[in-house]
This record gives structure tokens, C-alpha cells and sequence, in this order.
């Protein structure tokens, strides 16, 4: 189970710096001049901004698969398991609530919405961060299956999310403003992470039951 829990984990990184940056890139830039449209996928893979994000989104998937590979053979404590449940979901729905915080203020202010700027971390990842954590504890302290009502929040909150960032993506192009794209664009992308990352410790699942399934049938046979 460990070595699967590696290859969907090695799956998601690909994904997430393969693919999902240059789609945010893409949803950004003009797609008919190639050229420009590589220049600024090369020049997005230099920014620290980039990998922070990219990093916290890989650091949820770790999280959550080691979680759901290793609870029986690690014997982890009830209490360090809920812990780290916590922080990654609680952390996870705070990046969709910023995306779509975000989305939201770049429709209505266009550019001119960085004059939000630190309101807008602060009233959209930090607080909701806390929030969240708080909101997830109370609801799944009495279930013996933490990390799969955290998968199902984040799956529902993902979708959620995009309704809120594909439209407010489409009023940002149409209006022709110049920095709010970049906004809406990842926010698309981060919902489509997020989304992929549910799915994660999903397969995890599916294989336990399979491998279970089979084990009992050796043992009855």
C-alpha cells in the first residue's frame, strides 16, 4: 500500500507542475502566439510564489495518503491522526476560500482590487484557516474516519469553488482587464487541484478494500 501510496502521490506533483501551471498560464495569456505562451510557462517555474503554492498543495496530498495508507501499520495515535487531518484539510478549504475570495473581488474591482490585497489574505486564508479547522473538528471528532470526511469536503468544496472562479474568469477577459486574469486563472487551477487531490486518498481506499477482499477470501480458503 505504500508503494501505491507513492505513485499517486509522484501522479499528483506531475500533475500539479506538468500540467495545472501552464493551464493556469494558458488561461492567462493570448493561446494563439505559442511562443509568448512558452515564454511565460518558463517564466512562472522562476517565481518562489509558484512553488509555495505548488508546495502546499503537494504537501495535502503526502498528508492525506499517508494518513489513509498508514493508520493500521503505524498504529498512530487517535489524537496526532485527527491533528494532522485538521491542519491539511483546514488548510485546503482555506486555498479554495482565498480562490474564490479572490475571484470574486477581481470581477467586481478588476484590477484595482489589490488595494485589497493584505484584507484579502487575511479575511480569505488566514481566518477562514482557522475557521475551517474549527468547523472540521467539530464534525468529524466522533467518526473513527477522519481523512475520508475530509476528502468529501474538499471534493465538495472544490466544485464549488470553480463555480465561483470559471465565471468570474470570463467577466475578467471579457472586460480586457490586465492583472485580474492571473487571479481568476489560478483560481481555476487551484480548483482543479484540489479536485484531483480528493481523488487521491480515494484510490488509496478502493485498493485497501480490494487487497482486504482478497486477503479474507485466502483466509476462508
Amino acid at each position: 500500500m505504500r508503494k501505491w501510496g507513492l505513485v499517486v502521490t509522484l501522479f499528483y506533483v506531475a500533475a500539479v507542475v506538468l500540467l495545472l501551471l501552464p493551464l493556469g498560464v494558458a488561461l492567462i495569456e493570448d493561446w494563439s502566439n505559442v511562443a509568448q505562451l512558452h515564454r511565460r510557462v518558463m517564466e512562472i517555474y522562476e517565481y518562489w510564489v509558484t512553488w509555495v503554492w505548488a508546495g502546499i498543495l503537494v504537501l495535502g496530498q503526502i498528508l492525506l495518503v499517508a494518513l489513509s495508507v498508514d493508520t493500521s501499520d503505524r498504529r498512530l495515535k487517535p489524537r496526532t491522526r485527527i491533528v494532522f487531518s485538521i491542519a491539511a484539510a483546514g488548510l485546503l478549504l482555506a486555498l479554495l476560500t482565498f480562490a474564490a475570495v479572490s475571484s470574486v473581488a477581481v470581477a467586481i474591482r478588476g484590477d484595482s482590487a489589490d488595494n485589497w490585497g493584505w484584507a484579502l489574505f487575511a479575511g480569505g486564508l488566514i481566518v477562514p484557516w482557522v475557521l475551517w479547522s474549527i468547523a472540521f473538528y467539530r464534525y468529524s471528532k466522533d467518526t473513527d474516519d477522519v481523512v475520508t470526511v475530509g476528502v468529501k469536503w474538499l471534493l465538495r468544496g472544490s466544485v464549488l469553488e470553480l463555480l465561483i472562479a470559471v465565471p468570474a474568469h470570463i467577466i475578467v477577459r471579457r472586460r480586457n482587464d490586465c492583472c485580474a486574469p492571473a487571479v481568476t486563472g489560478f483560481g481555476i487551477a487551484t480548483g482543479i487541484a484540489i479536485m484531483l487531490l480528493s481523488f487521491g486518498p480515494s484510490v488509496i481506499f478502493l485498493f485497501k478494500k480490494r487487497m482486504d477482499r482478497l486477503k479474507a477470501k485466502g483466509a476462508a480458503a
